[in-house]
């Protein structure tokens, strides 16, 4: 496990996980937040997938270059900053538009009616 993460199992939750992953989320808020397009966030995840793997680095003698780890630290943030903006979006349809539309689940909404 720690050749395709560059680091351990517990580093990698805390910082990956925890850290870096309170960002991605707060990320997908604030691009849902402010009527952005999706894209954004995959963008904002590939430079924090960076940040986490220099954290690890720096703080825990990780391996900076490694190219698995890179690509599942980026994953794991795209996924938590898409989770956080598709939830803000619904939530955000439904509050500004409550006329036209309805919660339909946890990430989506509906036409009234």
């Amino acid at each position: 496990m720690e050749e395709l993460l560059g680091t351990t199992l517990p580093v990698f939750i805390g910082i990956t996980v925890v850290i870096i992953g309170f960002a991605a989320f707060m990320t997908g808020q604030a691009v849902a937040n402010t009527w952005r397009p999706v894209w954004q966030v995959v963008f904002y995840s590939v430079l924090l997938g960076i940040a986490a793997r220099f954290m690890i680095f720096a703080l825990y003698e990780g391996e900076l270059f490694s190219l698995t780890g890179y690509l599942i630290d980026t994953v794991t943030l795209m996924a938590i900053g898409l989770f956080a903006y598709r939830l803000t979006r619904a939530r955000k349809m439904v509050r500004q538009y409550p006329w036209l539309y309805e919660r339909r689940g946890l990430f989506g909404w509906r036409t009234r009616g």
